[in-house]
């Protein structure tokens, strides 16, 4: 930058430096940057005295001739929404709404362990107590709706039934392609042989969170 000697001057005198304190501070003859603001001699701020300065004057090293800074890498963060729904382990209840209550951020690399479309996760937590002791009241659950009824195999699944919200696991027979519907906790029922077609899929359950007491 053609301007950096004024530029340097003005910063020097707005904060009420002398060129000579300034020049001892970067380790130089009293001289410097006198010399290098009202003669161009050096033609360039050396990199170590740039960065000294640039620090101590409270600027970017870009201003004092420096490169230009490099737009910031894409965050390695994704924020996933929580949502004011629960899925029902138990009795089926219908979903109170799906305002976000709140986003919180998992590092990106590993939520592609669990999901190809990380940008389609949400968190809901879990009511009742149909799939103990796997899920048990009050657990927030991960769950990708990218990956819903054209993905479906064995696993656990939010579902929606009649405008209710639940969450089972789902085993597919190889044979016939019907689906089971079941609880982890043996006291509830099973629904066997269902038809696909006839299930509502959200999305799997990829990960469970739970509030240690």
């Amino acid at each position: 930058m053609d301007d950096v000697p004024t530029i340097l001057d003005q910063l020097i005198r707005a904060r009420g430096e002398d060129y000579a304190s300034l020049s001892r501070f970067i380790g130089r003859n009293p001289a410097y940057i006198q010399q290098f603001i009202r003669r161009g001699s050096p033609k360039r701020l050396a990199e170590h005295d740039r960065a000294r300065l640039a620090q101590y004057l409270g600027v970017g090293e870009d201003v004092l001739g420096g490169p230009t800074p490099r737009a910031p890498a894409a965050s390695s963060f994704c924020a996933v929404p929580q949502l004011s729904v629960e899925a029902s382990a138990g009795p089926g209840t219908l979903p109170s709404g799906e305002a976000v209550l709140a986003h919180f951020g998992f590092d990106r690399r590993w939520l592609r362990t669990l999901s190809r479309t990380p940008d389609k996760l949400s968190i809901i937590s879990v009511r009742g107590d149909s799939m103990q002791p796997t899920l048990a009241e009050g657990d927030d659950i991960l769950v990708d709706t990218g990956d819903g009824a054209e993905r479906l195999r064995d696993g656990i699944y939010v579902l929606r039934v009649e405008g209710a919200l639940l969450v089972k696991r789902l085993a597919r027979n190889p044979a016939t392609g019907r689906i089971s519907i079941r609880s982890d906790n043996p006291a509830y029922p099973a629904w066997d042989e269902c038809a696909a077609t006839d299930i509502h899929v959200i999305g799997r359950v990829v990960w469970a969170g739970r509030r240690m007491s």
